[in-house]
């Protein structure tokens, strides 16, 4: 599976970032720093809090620039 370097994933969701959309007002990161950084890289880090909690930040932003589909669970057979 590829990897895009605008796309960050936990077990279940994907977030996904438009940097043409973006235009840096930073709310990602000043209200949920344990997963967006504006220092650190990889920027986004979802491991770093509950799933829902991304959601609902990805949700505010206000550009539109960032984005989420949750992830297609693998069924055991």
């Amino acid at each position: 599976m590829e990897v895009k370097a605008n796309e960050f994933s936990n077990k279940d969701i994907t977030v996904t970032y438009d940097p043409c959309k973006c235009v840096l007002s930073g709310i990602c990161a000043k209200e949920l720093s344990d997963v967006f950084s504006n220092s650190i890289i990889p920027w986004v880090n979802l491991d770093n809090t509950e799933t829902k909690r991304i959601i609902e930040q990805v949700k505010r932003c206000p550009t539109g620039a960032l984005n989420y589909f949750k992830n297609k669970r693998m069924q055991a057979s």
